[in-house]
């Protein structure tokens, strides 16, 4: 999938932000905070997961997601997104 399918749902987008701000979180609390349900959430990280823009980590039966800051297709994400709030575009 290319960079641009991956961008554009707007449930993908609001978890990569979410993760960028709080580095990990439960899929519980993603959820919260993209203001979604919890299949939405899931469908869209096994997305962000195949394209190995996050991973997650098992925790007894918690189920953390972390950005994938290994992979360089993130931090082209991420910019990409910065770009996409900035009015008209403009990179700061």
């Amino acid at each position: 999938m290319d960079l641009e399918m991956v961008l554009a749902s707007s449930c993908r987008r609001k978890i990569l932000k979410t993760l960028l701000r709080m580095h990990c979180a439960n899929v519980m609390m993603l959820v919260r905070k993209v203001n979604s349900t919890y299949n939405q959430v899931n469908s869209n990280l096994q997305i962000l997961q195949e394209e190995e823009i996050v991973f997650d980590e098992h925790f007894g039966r918690t189920r953390v997601i972390r950005l994938n800051k290994e992979n360089p297709r993130t931090a082209l994400l991420l910019q990409a997104l910065k770009i996409l709030e900035t009015p008209n575009g403009k990179q700061r």
